[in-house]
């Protein structure tokens, strides 16, 4: 008996939705850092940013950054795919829940802010929907 770790095949579905997925994070996390004291208040109801917010929204910004090259890297490397999609459901769905108990406790934002909740939950339902079926073709 080998001990050869198996790779699984190439899922082009999961490379699709990883690659999306990176692109579409890329302009959100600019807009959250590279010069959140402009953009931010184009976008969103807010105060003048003071240097600890900046510093926040900065740091956002390159985890941001950070989670979409990993999904952009593991689109090309098949025995990372499975981890990175888990890891955008989760970070999708991590994001909205923290969204609607924000609508729960502190009604409602920006329309823009409702608009990415609408993402989220769709981008978590959508992975979802790729994992089971890259799981069903592996089974035949």
């Amino acid at each position: 008996m080998s001990d050869a770790v198996v790779v699984p095949k190439v899922d082009k579905l999961m490379r699709l939705f990883l690659l999306g997925s990176a692109l579409l994070i890329v302009p959100i996390a600019l807009n959250y850092g590279l010069a959140p004291a402009k953009t931010l208040p184009m976008f969103l109801t807010m105060p003048e940013l003071g240097t600890d917010q900046t510093h926040i929204y900065r740091g956002v910004m390159c985890l941001y950054l950070g989670v979409g090259l990993f999904w952009a890297v593991s689109a090309f490397r098949p025995e990372w795919q499975r981890v990175a999609m888990i890891t955008v459901i989760g970070f999708a769905w991590s994001i909205a829940a923290g969204r609607l108990i924000s609508l729960v406790v502190d009604g409602r934002p920006s329309l823009l802010l409702l608009i990415y909740l609408g993402i989220e939950i769709f981008a978590g339902l959508l992975g979802l929907a790729v994992l089971a079926a890259a799981d069903r073709k592996l089974k035949r």
